[in-house]
């Protein structure tokens, strides 16, 4: 690793009880970066984010921003750092502005300095013309522009995002992206992001994987996509587990058992197919043939369906 890095989790470990967590999570994210976290809900990624944002100090291993351990220098670090959850941490019987001014304030912010980067940030996040609307009065694409606005108020270089994008609408969802790919550019922001979504993790520089309390890769997201055969071929039907222990027997191969889906990763995944049907007529039901995406990723390195609870 790198000593430069904003963002730099070494060996991290947290234990609710006898569950653990996190289990040894370790990477950095560079300056300019958008991170994802990528995880199922009870991955980890929740934990990670709360130990990053000083909410919760680790079992084992350290976390630092911009340098400073978030455990021992708390204070100094939530100086450095915007943090966004995933609802919206907002007043709700305040307007904007009010909203804007209070958190100003909280940062030592005042006067004109303070009214001229409300109105700056107003602007920025396109929420000018409800600046003076009860939060409450908002719709959830609007309230979480108003709250990245919250967040960057006092410029930070770290920026946290708890699951953006959760609740919001296509479009609203969109247009979080495009605001928050201006603000990277304008203010050098390295940002850290947790999410269940696979487009969102797709598209930022550099994705973690997260399962069960373990970072299980980390790299760009065509990296990873590319670590794994060129093709996937998921076969369906009635017994899985018979079918997947004849087609290893048959071709070689090594298939994956996922309920009642057989799946193989293959080079030459479309090769394979009427070969299959033609030795296993009556017991293949569909057969779908696809590029590796980050689900098949998941996949690969999990054994399990994104959206299967770990056991």
């Amino acid at each position: 690793m790198t000593t430069d890095a904003p963002i730099r989790v070494e060996g991290l470990t947290h234990h609710y009880g006898p569950r653990a967590a996190l289990d040894g999570a370790s990477f950095e994210v560079p300056a300019g970066e958008i991170f994802a976290l990528l995880g199922p809900n009870g991955g980890g990624k929740t934990t990670l984010f709360r130990i990053l944002c000083t909410a919760l100090r680790p079992v084992g291993g350290r976390a630092l921003i911009g340098g400073l351990d978030v455990a021992t220098a708390g204070a100094a670090v939530r100086r450095m750092i915007g943090v966004v959850f995933q609802h919206p941490s907002l007043d709700a019987k305040l307007t904007v502005r009010e909203n804007l001014r209070h958190q100003g304030h909280l940062y030592g912010l005042r006067g004109r300095r303070l009214e001229a980067r409300i109105d700056e940030m107003l602007a920025r996040f396109r929420v000018a013309d409800r600046a003076a609307d009860r939060v409450e009065t908002l719709s959830g694409g609007l309230a979480r522009r108003a709250d990245l606005a919250k967040g960057l108020l006092h410029r930070p270089g770290v920026l946290l995002l708890d699951e953006p994008s959760s609740g919001l609408d296509p479009q609203a969802r969109w247009e979080l992206w495009q605001l928050l790919d201006a603000s990277r550019r304008e203010d050098g922001l390295t940002v850290l992001m947790t999410t269940h979504f696979m487009d969102e993790a797709d598209r930022c520089d550099r994705v973690g994987i997260i399962d069960a309390g373990r970072l299980v890769a980390v790299g760009t997201p065509d990296g990873l996509k590319s670590g794994i055969a060129g093709q996937c071929l998921h076969l369906e039907t009635d017994d899985a587990a018979g079918l997947a222990g004849a087609v290893q027997a048959r071709f070689g191969v090594r298939p994956v058992v996922l309920g009642a889906i057989v799946r193989i990763e293959h080079d030459n995944a479309h090769e394979l197919i009427p070969r299959l049907i033609e030795s296993f007529p009556e017991r293949i039901r569909a057969v779908a043939l696809s590029r590796p995406t980050l689900e098949q990723v998941f996949i690969h390195h999990t054994g399990r369906r994104f959206e299967e609870q770990a056991a």
